[in-house]
């Protein structure tokens, strides 16, 4: 696969060009569409200065940076410095923070750095950071010796455009799942004695077990699949700057040569801490030092937490030391899991169990591996103080909130986009209690700030600017306001983000930003993210005539409509729509609001349905309301009343997982009309398929998803 990653234009302007005086270093990014060849077809980038892999930026404590951006692209684009102090008018969140640079356009990011440590960039806009727009920003101490180092940015690829990935996340598609062999149908659970897990995970109204949302086709280390550094000898001690540079993989650290000791978070010193293993959640960064027992090369391990790839970087030469591959997930163990943490009502059951600091990793009932000494934040200690000043405590208490089978991501049940910015004032200190309430972890990131992670540590609290935050967990973090304007914080999985899970902090009082001279129309851009509408559609184009649905779908209302025609006149037509409104956080309820039109030759006779009342087919057209609720097993209940006053109940259920590719789907309603059929999916967006209707009778053919 050729593969782009970012490199830089560096000019340095200063007096004494090898001096430890602070100095003006100039980069230019040159931000330019391509397409790469990969796997027989083309793919489409954003690649920064021709897509040579060098994408570190590396500036001395001290120094001004100054940046320049030309965007090359015909679409608007932004970069965020991660993890940096600055001021808010450089942060690089187009139109919250930022001016967006147009088509074209040059922008110049110019800021003091008054900090060091590893740290990262990245583009703010849309999905371009799934297409490659990202990079290692690196902050050396100012008068500290040099060492062996090396910057190791990890990073996932999709062949497929993030926009498609996106749009079939909210569309409950499990080809994902299928892809990385992860669905957990009723036939593997048979042959796993798990039938009643997964029979119960359905009760619960629960889709299948994973730890990730997304297939990737490639998992990189420095824009490579294998990095190599054989440089380093035998007794070399490496400082290894990792950065998890990737749009939503966590990665499992591992190391050949024996143990990793964790030196720094998020750019911050900690105390060092030697540990076997440790999980880099999306947009940390840790540094890590690693020594090379003889003169081999050594395998630093990254490994995806869905267990589906890996990505490695090999530190010396001679011949090889592979670390130990981690075993695929036992996925049924974590779907019992899933099962005694859910109720019914589709809220967390925590068990009291008080989790915190990545102390009780629920997930662990899926791994097949003596996992040794694992990291976790309990055990990050500041070398320094890091007590806030003494001010005014404003505490928020935030409930990650989400629903899997939509894919909704929020905030106490709020996107974005239907919450308030949240108002702070300089000289205050804010106090935020987060519970996850969800069934996947969140990197959640502060622009702008490090806030302190209480981890009982004390007056020694890490400093940290993301926090991994596992089911179930509550965990509590504390900054010091310092700052002006509006600043983000969200999860920093890309597509949880874009689904709505933040919220804006605002300082009281603060001066004009002269990026956003609109600020009205500038935040109706920022809350356009969580406000897609997500087209969809499923075609059957079977033996017996065709069948189907198109959906156009948001965060809280769907329109659809679906149809039926057949071959000839007996057969018949019809098309029945609704619109309406999720509620809830499970959303199980829909209310909603149609009409209904049909055609079916009758030779005279007339049908009644299960109520008594008159069901003519040979022509209707009418009005109808009604209610769609989600019951146990996923089952569909819709009742709805049309304006002739016929009552209709219907039951329906589609993609039952009976093998790995096969899925069987059915409906019947009090109109006796009823349908039950399977699918074998091909592809992503082709599967074979046959079905029987009652109107249509039997059928086969193809169906095509979108």
């Amino acid at each position: 696969m050729k593969r782009f990653l970012l490199t830089v234009i560096v000019l340095l302007s200063f007096t004494a060009a090898f001096s430890q005086a602070p100095r003006t270093v100039r980069y230019d990014l040159y931000v330019s569409d391509s397409m790469i060849h990969s796997k027989g077809k083309m793919i489409h980038a954003m690649v920064i200065n021709g897509g040579i892999p060098a994408p570190v930026l590396t500036f001395t404590e001290g120094d001004t940076a100054e940046i320049y951006v030309h965007n090359k692209m015909d679409m608007e684009t932004s970069i965020h410095w991660h993890g940096l102090i600055l001021p808010n008018r450089y942060d690089g969140v187009s139109y919250l923070t930022t001016a967006p640079i147009k088509a074209g356009e040059t922008h110049q990011y110019k800021f003091p750095l008054v900090q060091n440590g590893t740290y990262w960039y990245h583009s703010h806009t849309m999905f371009q950071e799934q297409s490659g727009m990202y990079g290692a920003f690196i902050i050396r101490k100012r008068n500290v010796a040099d060492e062996k180092e090396h910057t190791l940015l990890l990073s996932d690829w999709t062949n497929e455009n993030p926009h498609q990935v996106d749009r079939s996340l909210h569309t409950a598609t499990d080809w994902y799942a299928v892809r990385k062999n992860s669905v957990q149908s009723y036939t593997e659970a048979i042959k796993a004695k798990n039938f009643s897990t997964k029979l119960t995970n359905e009760w619960k109204r629960m889709l299948a077990m994973d730890v990730s949302d997304v297939y990737y086709d490639q998992l990189f280390s420095n824009g490579k699949p294998v990095d190599v550094q054989p440089q380093h000898k035998a007794g070399d001690k490496v400082r290894l700057r990792v950065v998890n540079g990737s749009s939503s993989t966590y990665f499992w650290l591992t190391y050949a040569g024996g143990k990793i000791t964790v030196v720094a978070n998020d750019g911050m010193d900690v105390e060092p801490v030697e540990v076997d293993r440790l999980i880099v959640g999306v947009a940390e960064t840790y540094d890590v030092v690693v020594s090379l027992p003889s003169d081999s090369s050594y395998e630093f391990l990254a490994t995806a937490e869905d267990r589906t790839k890996a990505t490695s970087l090999f530190l010396g030469s001679g011949a090889r030391k592979e670390a130990t591959r981690l075993p695929r997930l036992k996925y049924f163990e974590g779907m019992k899991m899933m099962n005694g943490m859910m109720k019914m009502n589709g809220q967390m059951n925590d068990m009291d169990m008080q989790m915190s600091l990545q102390q009780m990793d629920m997930n662990a009932v899926m791994y097949d591996e003596d996992p040794g000494v694992t990291l976790n934040y309990a055990m990050l200690k500041s070398p320094v103080k890091t007590n806030l000043p003494d001010a005014p405590v404003k505490e928020l208490r935030f409930n990650l909130s989400g629903n899997m089978n939509r894919y909704v991501w929020s905030i106490n049940n709020k996107t974005v986009s239907e919450s308030d910015k949240i108002l702070i004032k300089k000289g205050e200190n804010i106090r935020i209690i987060l519970y996850n309430g969800t069934m996947m972890r969140h990197p959640m990131h502060l622009h702008g700030h490090f806030f302190r992670v209480l981890n009982g540590q004390g007056d020694y609290s890490p400093l940290k600017n993301t926090l991994d935050i596992m089911p179930m967990e509550t965990d509590t973090i504390e900054f010091a306001a310092t700052e002006s304007g509006d600043w983000f914080f969200h999860c920093h999985i890309l597509y949880h983000m874009m689904s709505g899970m933040g919220r804006i902090f605002t300082y009281e009082d603060s001066p004009a930003n002269p990026e956003i001279p609109d600020p009205k129309k500038a935040i109706r851009k920022i809350y356009a993210d969580d406000r897609k509408i997500h087209p969809s559609a499923r075609i059957g184009l079977e033996s017996n005539g065709s069948d189907g649905e198109l959906a156009f779908s948001n965060t809280r209302y769907r329109l659809s409509t679906e149809w039926r025609v057949g071959l000839n006149g007996e057969n018949g037509y019809e098309t029945e729509s609704h619109f309406g409104r999720y509620f809830g956080q499970t959303q199980w309820l829909f209310p909603y609001v149609g009409w209904d039109v049909r055609y079916r030759k009758m030779h005279g006779e007339t049908e009644k349905n299960l109520f008594g009342q008159s069901n003519t087919k040979d022509f209707r057209s009418v009005l109808h309301a009604g209610v769609e609720y989600t019951l146990p097993l996923l089952i569909i209940a819709d009742a709805s009343l049309d304006t002739d006053g016929r009552v209709r109940v219907q039951l329906s259920r589609e993609d039952v997982p009976i093998t790995r590719r096969l899925r069987f789907n059915f409906m019947a309603n009090t109109d006796k009309e009823y349908m039950a059929g399977f699918r074998y999916i091909m592809t992503k967006y082709l599967s074979l398929s046959t079905h029987y209707d009652s109107d249509m009778g039997v059928g086969a053919g193809i169906t095509i998803t979108y």
